[in-house]
């Protein structure tokens, strides 16, 4: 490995050029799209409040003056609170297929955090739990949807040789809306609802608001699960400034008992659709394509990265209809505006009721994300 030089992303310059790097690796790939430049630029420094709660390093692995890997390492003091169990997160892996390049950057990460008092490893995460989970391992020949990661078949393999183990898979499923529910389900929604449940879409008006209450919600509704970290609430307001530009609120759906939100369930336009061919650039002609895309031709796809029902609400046998009714709600609507699939992301391979509840929709689970684990 003497030739393969670990360098600490600072500035700029170099973190560009951690950004830029999987857009070469992936160059061969159909199915690979490029982020936007300016949201990874963004995503990977203090503007995102994850920065606010967590110590964050990046690295690039150079071998002969040319860029052939990169790495992230992260500590969030948020979930050690949760969880004091000492364990630190890598992330953003991408490397040209080589155990010496793999080995490098996994050894300077591990280094990093074992220096730091952690006392095992566990990823990828980029950067937490609530933004992009663990490394793609099934599903290869489809391109990712927003805020999904897409990644080389190597490199579970190469983490594997390395020694990191399976901890936990996470599925997408695919959802073909033009497929109406079960015919059970459907003489279930179609009588009329109890008088204290009425189903709503997100009111623009009260978007702030809104967004907090969902935030509520999910933070509720999520809180036994494996590996849960809350949005805080500066990450409430983040999310709400970044989600607007592509929020549609007939894609949104609020349940509420008594006139209190218990449910709801956030689809959002697939920009990946949109931003596909652009190399992850807005200028000179970016701007044009995307917006001619978004406006003229239109999407076809969506992805739900955001449902939850309080736990309260969810126990009785009006609780177990409520993702069906939202999920039904937006199916209506999205056929309107032309959408014909939806990715519901991702779900814990041992959350029944919400694979239950996919599969009985016939949606496919056809991508496995796959963290690993490995004590320092």
């Amino acid at each position: 490995m003497s030739d393969i030089k670990i360098v600490p992303v600072t500035g700029r310059a170099l973190l560009n050029r951690f950004i830029l790097l999987p857009e070469r690796l992936y160059r061969d790939d159909p199915h690979y799209i490029a982020p936007l430049h300016l949201e990874r630029q963004e995503a990977l420094t203090p503007k995102n409040p994850f920065f606010g709660h967590a110590e964050v390093q990046f690295w690039l692995a150079e071998r002969n003056g040319r860029d052939v890997g990169r790495i992230s390492a992260q500590i969030d003091k948020q979930a050690l609170a949760l969880r004091p169990d000492g364990t630190g997160f890598f992330g953003m892996i991408a490397a040209e297929d080589d155990p010496a390049i793999f080995k490098a950057l996994l050894d300077t990460a591990a280094g990093w955090l074992r220096a730091r008092g952690m006392t095992r490893m566990q990823g990828p995460f980029n950067l937490n739990i609530n933004e992009e989970t663990g490394l793609l391992v099934a599903g290869f020949d489809t391109p990712p949807m927003l805020l999904m990661g897409h990644d080389k078949p190597y490199i579970g393999p190469r983490l594997e040789q390395y020694g990191l183990v399976k901890e936990k898979d996470v599925y997408a499923y695919l959802y073909d809306m033009t497929v109406d529910l079960p015919a059970s389900v459907r003489r279930l929604l179609d009588r009329p609802l109890p008088k204290d449940l009425t189903v709503r879409q997100i009111d623009f008006k009260r978007y702030n608001e809104e967004i907090r209450t969902v935030t509520s919600i999910f933070n509720d509704a999520w809180a036994s699960n494996w590996g849960f970290v809350p949005l805080t609430e500066t990450e409430t307001d983040y999310l709400a400034k970044s989600l607007k530009p592509l929020l549609d609120p007939r894609l949104t759906s609020v349940v509420e008992r008594n006139g209190e939100p218990v449910g709801f369930l956030i689809a959002l336009p697939n920009l990946n659709e949109a931003i596909r061919g652009l190399n992850g650039k807005l200028l000179p002609f970016g701007w044009a394509k995307l917006l001619w895309r978004l406006k003229v031709k239109g999407l076809k796809t969506a992805r739900v990265p955001l449902m939850g029902v309080r736990r309260t609400a969810a126990q009785d046998m009006i609780g177990s209809l409520l993702p069906f009714l939202m999920v039904d709600a937006v199916r209506r609507e999205g056929l309107k505006k032309g959408f014909t699939h939806i990715e519901l992301s991702w779900i814990l391979e041992d959350n029944f009721p919400m694979r239950r509840m996919n599969e009985s929709l016939g949606s496919e689970a056809y991508k496995t994300y796959r963290i690993y684990e490995k004590p320092l």
